[in-house]
């Protein structure tokens, strides 16, 4: 398979709408390409083509949820959230009810799949591949749970299962937006007044709570790179 290219953006620290927003943006790019490439049967599928890209971004607090949430699962008032200065959106991802906050590493990835591989299941174990190995890089065993997406510490250990990284796609003509969300130094006291991913019973942790220290944002930014490119056989541009 021949490598491909990936458009790497830091985004820093970012609202959250205003990341989706811009990842529309570059998803309605991708969708204009495939529409011209329809439309006019002279072009190749080489000679214009759709643009990967990998966003990495914080975002100040706020519970989002899927299109398959409940709303149930949020614990907290409006006039709570407001008072904590939470936001609060419901999103277009799959999925249901998670945080995103400080010191956790939001994963946008933007890849057009009919470049890759048209599975989508493929691609969700794939990205959980690539925080399987970034955990490893900290000497974390993280793991995955049976019919659960995401990523998992002691997941088949009964009262000890913790969940260190959430997951929810989009998929629109094989095009993907939304990710991940690592918890690296995250506050996890956030994840009290939710039901985090409909799943009850379960604990969340995060890199510092496993080893018992706080990690570099920057240096888990880097694993994770590596990690993207070598999983999907990329190279970072």
């Amino acid at each position: 398979m021949d490598t491909k290219m990936v458009e790497f953006k830091d985004l820093g620290k970012m609202k959250y709408k205003d990341a989706w927003d811009y990842q529309e943006n570059l998803l309605k790019g991708n969708l204009e390409v495939k529409a011209k490439l329809n439309s006019d049967a002279s072009e190749s599928f080489n000679s214009i083509s759709t643009t990967n890209y990998l966003l990495l971004v914080e975002h100040p607090p706020v519970y989002t949820l899927g299109k398959s949430g409940k709303i149930d699962h949020v614990l907290i008032s409006e006039e709570e959230r407001n008072a904590r200065n939470i936001q609060f959106f419901h999103t277009n991802r799959g999925g249901d009810i998670t945080f995103h906050g400080p010191e956790q590493i939001v994963g946008y990835p933007i890849l057009d799949l009919e470049k890759f591989y048209t599975d989508i299941g493929r691609y969700l174990r794939e990205l959980e591949e690539v925080i399987i190995l970034t955990l490893k890089d900290f000497d974390i065993r993280g793991e995955r749970s049976k019919g659960e997406t995401g990523v998992w510490i002691d997941s088949t250990v009964k009262g000890k299962e913790r969940k260190i990284c959430a997951m929810g796609v989009r998929c629109s003509r094989w095009i993907t937006m939304h990710g991940f969300a690592l918890n690296v130094n995250t506050d996890l006291t956030y994840f009290d007044h939710i039901i985090p991913c409909g799943i009850p019973d379960k604990k969340v942790t995060s890199i510092k709570e496993e080893l018992g220290h706080e990690v570099e944002i920057s240096t888990v930014k880097e694993k994770i790179v590596k990690n993207f490119e070598s999983v999907f056989n990329v190279k970072m541009v």
